[in-house]
Order: C-alpha cells, then sequence, then structure tokens
C-alpha cells in the first residue's frame, strides 16, 4: 500500500510537469497560473441560416461578449477557476481556465444584424440569417419557338 501510493505521488508529479509544459505554466511559479484556454468551434449551413457551435464548458452568459464588425465576429470570454479552490493547491488537474478570444471572418452575403447568440449546456450557438438576395432562386425553363438569347 505505502509503495503505491509512494507511485501514485509520483505519476501525478509527471503528470503535473508534462500539464505545465503543455499550458505554458511556469514550472515551480509562485505566481497565479497562466492557462491556456481555446475554445472548439464548428459550423454549418443551411438555406436559411449560417449557424456557428462554440464549446465553451463552465463559461457563463456574464463571461462572455459576442460582438460583430464589418465581417468579423469577434467572441471573448473566460472560463474562471472556482473560487473555493483557489487558495488550494491541486496536486492534479486537465481542467483549463483563462480568457480565450475567437476571431471569425463571416462569409458576405449574410443578415448580420440579426445575428442570434444563445448559451445552453457549455455551448454557444450563434445563428445568422442569410440575406435573401443570396438564397437560390429558381429559374423558369421556357420551351417553344423563341428566337434564340443574344449574346
Amino acid at each position: 500500500m505505502f509503495n503505491r501510493m509512494i507511485f501514485d505521488d509520483l505519476r501525478r508529479s509527471f503528470d503535473r510537469l508534462f500539464e505545465d509544459f503543455r499550458s505554458s505554466r511556469a514550472v515551480g511559479s509562485e505566481s497565479p497560473v497562466a492557462w491556456t484556454f481555446t475554445t472548439a468551434v464548428e459550423t454549418d449551413w443551411t438555406e436559411d441560416h449560417f449557424n456557428l457551435r462554440l464549446i465553451v464548458p463552465g463559461v457563463t452568459e456574464n463571461d462572455l461578449k459576442v460582438t460583430v464588425q464589418g465581417n468579423q465576429l469577434h467572441i471573448q470570454g473566460e472560463r474562471k477557476e472556482p473560487k473555493e479552490w483557489s487558495k488550494r493547491d491541486c496536486s492534479f488537474t486537465e481542467l483549463t481556465y483563462g480568457k480565450f478570444e475567437r476571431m471569425i471572418r463571416l462569409p458576405d452575403g449574410l443578415e448580420l444584424e440579426k445575428l442570434e447568440a444563445h448559451l445552453h449546456d457549455g455551448v454557444l450557438d450563434i445563428r445568422i440569417p442569410v440575406a435573401a438576395a443570396m438564397k437560390p432562386k429558381e429559374i423558369p425553363i421556357s420551351v417553344g419557338n423563341q428566337k434564340a438569347l443574344a449574346a
């Protein structure tokens, strides 16, 4: 049992060392942890909307800001470490905390003034209507003895 405890402590120390390296956290630093948090993004088109989805677990609506300028969608936020944990020395974590920012260039032909953002279950869904002028229009085809169109 004692050897297993020593092995577990050693494994956690190595895990923490590699996590420190991966997250750009200074090893042995006395300063607050400088984590890097990155959101995953996916997009989808329907006939009527351009949809974006960002995965932001543990982020509240008060910690998110969505703005649009020109054809740039700017999403800023922060996943905060639980206050009750900040005073403890966590010996192992796979979670990252901190501020994040995403700039997404939007395609032309969207009605940006009608953009909607909805946060639910750690997911930020953004829905932007496609402008009527950008939607496909079916062109009728005539048949019969009409003259050919001039080029």
